[in-house]
């Protein structure tokens, strides 16, 4: 799987009670935050595919 932001898929989003939005929840830098709100931040070096099963997988 290729590392594109599609930040509903990653493991880094999550949803933030307060304020009601889905947040990610890396740092970004103010360069890639500038590229992430002008929607051209397609090659998301910090996508994790949000694999649920993960852990289960570990624990067998």
């Amino acid at each position: 799987m290729s590392k594109r932001a599609n930040c509903e898929c990653c493991g880094n989003h999550f949803y933030d009670d307060e304020s009601g939005y889905y947040e990610c929840q890396i740092n970004l830098d103010e360069d890639e935050m500038g590229r992430f709100l002008t929607d051209s931040f397609r090659d998301c070096p910090y996508f994790q595919y949000d694999d649920e099963y993960r852990i289960v997988r570990r624990q067998m």
